[in-house]
Protein backbone atom coordinates (compact mmCIF):
# COMPACT_ATOMS: atom_id res chain seq x y z
CA UNK A 1 0.00 0.00 0.00
CA UNK A 2 2.64 2.51 0.94
CA UNK A 3 4.20 1.90 -2.64
CA UNK A 4 1.54 2.65 -4.51
CA UNK A 5 1.08 6.10 -2.39
CA UNK A 6 4.86 7.05 -3.14
CA UNK A 7 5.02 6.40 -7.12
CA UNK A 8 1.94 8.47 -6.84
CA UNK A 9 3.39 11.59 -5.30
CA UNK A 10 5.92 12.85 -7.87
CA UNK A 11 8.00 15.24 -5.51
CA UNK A 12 11.52 15.86 -5.01
CA UNK A 13 11.57 14.52 -1.54
CA UNK A 14 14.62 12.07 -0.95
CA UNK A 15 14.00 8.75 -2.03
CA UNK A 16 12.44 6.15 0.37
CA UNK A 17 13.42 2.78 0.31
CA UNK A 18 10.27 0.05 1.23
CA UNK A 19 11.40 -3.21 1.69
CA UNK A 20 9.13 -6.41 0.96
CA UNK A 21 8.04 -8.84 3.43
CA UNK A 22 11.11 -11.23 4.12
CA UNK A 23 10.61 -14.95 5.06
CA UNK A 24 13.08 -15.99 7.43
CA UNK A 25 14.15 -16.75 10.91
CA UNK A 26 15.44 -14.03 12.70
CA UNK A 27 18.87 -15.51 12.59
CA UNK A 28 19.07 -15.58 9.06
CA UNK A 29 17.90 -11.93 9.02
CA UNK A 30 20.72 -10.61 11.54
CA UNK A 31 23.03 -13.16 10.12
CA UNK A 32 22.83 -11.52 6.57
CA UNK A 33 22.73 -7.71 8.35
CA UNK A 34 25.61 -8.42 9.76
CA UNK A 35 27.55 -9.42 6.30
CA UNK A 36 26.16 -6.30 4.66
CA UNK A 37 27.29 -4.20 7.66
CA UNK A 38 23.53 -3.02 8.30
CA UNK A 39 22.70 -1.41 11.81
CA UNK A 40 20.12 -3.59 12.09
CA UNK A 41 16.39 -4.89 11.88
CA UNK A 42 12.95 -3.76 12.22
CA UNK A 43 10.81 -6.49 12.02
CA UNK A 44 6.49 -6.00 12.74
CA UNK A 45 3.78 -8.78 12.61
CA UNK A 46 2.66 -9.23 9.62
CA UNK A 47 -0.94 -9.33 10.94
CA UNK A 48 -0.37 -6.02 13.20
CA UNK A 49 -1.08 -2.54 12.43
CA UNK A 50 0.99 0.76 13.58
CA UNK A 51 -1.24 2.17 17.11
CA UNK A 52 0.16 6.03 17.18
CA UNK A 53 1.20 6.69 20.70
CA UNK A 54 1.26 2.90 22.00
CA UNK A 55 3.64 0.01 22.65
CA UNK A 56 2.05 -3.27 21.77
CA UNK A 57 5.06 -5.30 20.99
CA UNK A 58 4.07 -6.27 17.38
CA UNK A 59 7.45 -4.41 16.34
CA UNK A 60 10.72 -5.00 17.38
CA UNK A 61 13.89 -3.35 16.78
CA UNK A 62 17.11 -6.10 16.69
CA UNK A 63 20.59 -4.29 16.96
CA UNK A 64 23.50 -5.29 15.13
CA UNK A 65 26.69 -5.04 17.34
CA UNK A 66 30.11 -5.88 16.70
CA UNK A 67 32.47 -7.11 18.85
CA UNK A 68 36.41 -7.10 20.01
CA UNK A 69 38.80 -8.40 22.32
CA UNK A 70 40.32 -4.96 23.97
CA UNK A 71 42.74 -4.33 26.92
CA UNK A 72 41.87 -2.82 30.19
CA UNK A 73 44.52 0.11 30.66
CA UNK A 74 42.38 0.83 33.89
CA UNK A 75 39.39 1.90 35.42
CA UNK A 76 37.06 4.60 37.31
CA UNK A 77 36.19 4.12 40.61
CA UNK A 78 33.14 3.31 41.68
CA UNK A 79 31.44 -0.17 43.26
CA UNK A 80 33.79 -1.43 43.19
CA UNK A 81 34.44 0.58 39.84
CA UNK A 82 32.28 2.43 37.47
CA UNK A 83 33.38 1.77 34.19
CA UNK A 84 36.81 0.16 32.53
CA UNK A 85 39.45 1.96 30.57
CA UNK A 86 39.87 0.02 27.59
CA UNK A 87 41.87 0.01 24.26
CA UNK A 88 44.04 -1.60 21.59
CA UNK A 89 47.40 -2.02 20.26
CA UNK A 90 48.58 -0.39 17.59
CA UNK A 91 52.37 -1.87 17.03
CA UNK A 92 53.77 -1.10 20.30
CA UNK A 93 51.30 1.55 21.18
CA UNK A 94 48.46 0.75 23.65
CA UNK A 95 45.72 3.55 22.22
CA UNK A 96 42.47 4.36 24.37
CA UNK A 97 39.46 3.49 22.78
CA UNK A 98 36.23 4.04 25.53
CA UNK A 99 35.13 3.81 28.73
CA UNK A 100 33.08 0.46 29.46
CA UNK A 101 29.88 1.17 31.75
CA UNK A 102 27.01 -1.38 30.28
CA UNK A 103 26.72 -4.85 30.50
CA UNK A 104 28.04 -5.56 34.24
CA UNK A 105 25.58 -7.50 36.27
CA UNK A 106 27.09 -7.87 40.01
CA UNK A 107 28.67 -10.99 39.73
CA UNK A 108 30.60 -10.04 36.47
CA UNK A 109 31.52 -6.72 38.02
CA UNK A 110 32.74 -8.38 41.25
CA UNK A 111 35.05 -10.98 39.43
CA UNK A 112 36.63 -8.42 36.85
CA UNK A 113 37.58 -6.20 39.95
CA UNK A 114 39.03 -9.30 41.72
CA UNK A 115 41.42 -9.42 38.69
CA UNK A 116 42.99 -5.61 39.68
CA UNK A 117 44.65 -6.75 42.79
CA UNK A 118 48.49 -6.44 42.00
CA UNK A 119 48.05 -4.37 38.65
CA UNK A 120 47.40 -0.68 40.10
CA UNK A 121 50.10 1.53 38.33
CA UNK A 122 50.56 5.11 38.82
CA UNK A 123 51.02 6.12 35.15
CA UNK A 124 48.62 5.97 32.43
CA UNK A 125 49.75 3.03 30.26
CA UNK A 126 47.56 4.48 26.86
CA UNK A 127 49.94 6.48 24.27
CA UNK A 128 47.33 8.73 22.99
CA UNK A 129 46.09 10.32 26.57
CA UNK A 130 45.15 12.72 27.11
CA UNK A 131 42.72 14.26 24.69
CA UNK A 132 42.24 17.48 24.15
CA UNK A 133 39.11 17.99 23.00
CA UNK A 134 36.29 16.99 25.20
CA UNK A 135 33.63 14.46 23.86
CA UNK A 136 31.45 12.07 25.41
CA UNK A 137 33.82 9.20 24.54
CA UNK A 138 37.02 11.03 25.40
CA UNK A 139 39.48 11.77 28.56
CA UNK A 140 40.81 14.66 29.27
CA UNK A 141 43.41 15.39 31.61
CA UNK A 142 40.72 16.91 33.88
CA UNK A 143 38.78 13.32 33.60
CA UNK A 144 42.37 11.56 34.36
CA UNK A 145 42.58 12.62 37.38
CA UNK A 146 39.71 10.30 39.02
CA UNK A 147 41.28 6.98 37.06
CA UNK A 148 43.22 4.23 38.72
CA UNK A 149 45.73 2.84 36.17
CA UNK A 150 46.13 -0.82 35.62
CA UNK A 151 49.26 -3.01 33.91
CA UNK A 152 47.58 -3.88 30.63
CA UNK A 153 47.40 -7.53 31.45
CA UNK A 154 43.85 -8.15 31.30
CA UNK A 155 41.45 -8.59 28.17
CA UNK A 156 37.90 -8.23 27.82
CA UNK A 157 35.00 -8.78 25.02
CA UNK A 158 33.68 -5.11 24.30
CA UNK A 159 30.48 -5.68 22.27
CA UNK A 160 29.97 -1.86 20.45
CA UNK A 161 27.81 -0.58 17.41
CA UNK A 162 30.59 0.86 15.74
CA UNK A 163 33.56 2.83 15.92
CA UNK A 164 33.64 6.50 15.92
CA UNK A 165 35.38 8.71 13.47
CA UNK A 166 38.15 9.78 16.06
CA UNK A 167 38.93 5.75 17.04
CA UNK A 168 36.61 5.49 20.22
CA UNK A 169 33.61 3.00 20.59
CA UNK A 170 29.76 3.84 20.73
CA UNK A 171 27.57 2.32 23.03
CA UNK A 172 29.87 0.18 24.31
CA UNK A 173 29.11 -3.09 26.73
CA UNK A 174 31.20 -5.83 28.25
CA UNK A 175 30.47 -9.18 26.63
CA UNK A 176 33.14 -11.06 29.06
CA UNK A 177 36.10 -10.91 30.45
CA UNK A 178 38.88 -13.19 29.31
CA UNK A 179 41.67 -15.20 30.89
CA UNK A 180 44.81 -16.13 29.62
CA UNK A 181 44.52 -14.11 26.50
CA UNK A 182 47.72 -12.08 25.80
CA UNK A 183 46.69 -8.63 25.12
CA UNK A 184 48.91 -7.76 22.10
CA UNK A 185 48.03 -10.52 20.00
CA UNK A 186 44.08 -10.18 21.09
CA UNK A 187 44.01 -6.47 21.02
CA UNK A 188 45.37 -5.89 17.68
CA UNK A 189 42.44 -6.12 15.12
CA UNK A 190 41.60 -2.82 15.33
CA UNK A 191 39.24 -1.76 12.44
CA UNK A 192 37.52 1.41 11.88
CA UNK A 193 34.63 0.26 10.30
Amino acid sequence: MLGEIFKERDSGAATLAISESIDATPADLLRVAKEFGFEGIVAKRRDSSYEPGKRTGAWLKYKVNRGQELVIGGYTPGNPFDALIVGYYEGERLLYAAKVRNGFVPLVRSEVASRFKGLEIDTCPFANLPENKRTMWALTKEEMKNCVWLKPQLVAKIEFTEWTPDGHLRHSKIRRSLSGAHPNATAAKHAMS
